[in-house]
């Protein structure tokens, strides 16, 4: 390792090959927590390379808890995070709506680290059970559209870093890898990431599977489609800019879409918007997003996604979806 972190601090780089190896040997307990924490602070301080980063996410595929979900269709709307905005769960309110508009949901997620509140931080406080047992995710796909894959139960390895993570309390290089390692290995993905570098990482990556992928990142920052800027969109046969107008609604300011300062207030809000009293600047940004989603796996505009988007949500299918997984999840 200290052969690897001079290196890496001398502006070097690493091959695919070591870069898994070492990220298996953290996983291993092998370095101590003063090494790992300054192997991770060194990718804060330089940008990662394309090998370096399919080398941590083959070590995370290769030591992860796979489960067998091949014979759904189905997306996950995941963003890295560490883009700093705390705003509400957006991503994680696409999801249901997505889910609500009859699109099958295998929605990865994870505590959160560089923000307030995570998805699961959210989803748990609400009653939503983590499971790894694929009879119990099939169930919550075949009756509520979505199942929820809470990443410490997939991702043992893990449990190495989690706290260093957490003592850190800024983004590393894990938040860039959380929508790559997916244990279900989902057809369709939407991924949010917090840069323009990150976006054409992913891009590049992405286009060696065989992922119907769309990936975003808005101009003046956000993991997601936040309608307060022109969102940056990357898929599998395009390139393009999308604006709030093409989804047919006004652009946002920045504050109508901030989040909670705490689990509590994030649930509430959360809670709120899916019952559909949400402000329409909510509503929208939710909206905008699952329709993205929508329109990734059906092979439509966005529009049309969004208008199926505001459909599932002022219905009260999107919030069926939600209680179908709770009332699963006591029994």
């Amino acid at each position: 390792m200290k052969k690897i972190l001079n290196r890496l601090i001398n502006h070097e780089s690493i091959s695919t090959e070591e870069a898994k190896k070492v990220l298996i040997a953290i996983s291993r307990g092998e370095y101590n927590p003063s090494l790992v924490a300054s192997f991770l602070t060194v990718y804060m301080m330089r940008s990662i390379t394309i090998e370096e980063l399919k080398g941590f996410r083959d070590a995370l595929l290769e030591l992860c808890v796979p489960v067998n979900l091949k014979g759904y269709n189905t997306i996950d709307l995941c963003g890295t995070g560490g883009d700093g905005k705390d705003t509400f769960n957006i991503s994680t309110l696409a999801s249901f709506v997505t889910a609500g508009a009859g699109i099958q949901v295998t929605k990865h997620g994870n505590y959160g680290v560089s923000s307030t509140c995570g998805s699961s931080n959210v989803m748990e406080y609400l009653g939503v059970k983590f499971s790894n047992k694929t009879g119990f995710l099939k169930q919550c796909l075949d009756k509520a559209n979505i199942c929820v894959l809470h990443a410490p139960l997939f991702h043992p390895a893990m449990k190495e870093v989690a706290p260093i993570r957490k003592d850190l309390g800024v983004k590393t290089f894990f938040n860039m890898l959380g929508p790559m390692v997916n244990p279900a290995s989902p057809k369709n993905q939407m991924v949010g990431v917090f840069s323009l570098e990150l976006l054409r990482l992913y891009a590049y990556l992405y286009q060696t599977t065989d992922t119907n992928f769309t990936i975003v990142h808005a101009l003046d920052g956000y993991d997601e489609i936040s309608l307060t800027s022109p969102t940056k969109v990357v898929q599998n046969t395009q390139e393009r800019m999308l604006q709030a107008y093409d989804f047919g609604v006004e652009p946002l300011k920045q504050n109508e879409i901030h989040g909670g300062n705490s689990i509590a207030s994030s649930a509430k809000i959360f809670m709120h918007i899916l019952k559909g009293q949400g402000t329409d600047a909510q509503n929208n940004v939710v909206c905008a997003n699952a329709g993205l989603a929508i329109a990734t796996v059906e092979n439509t505009d966005p529009k049309t996604g969004f208008e199926k988007a505001i459909e599932s949500l002022k219905s009260g299918k999107a919030l069926k979806s939600f209680k179908t997984l709770i009332d699963l999840s006591k029994n």
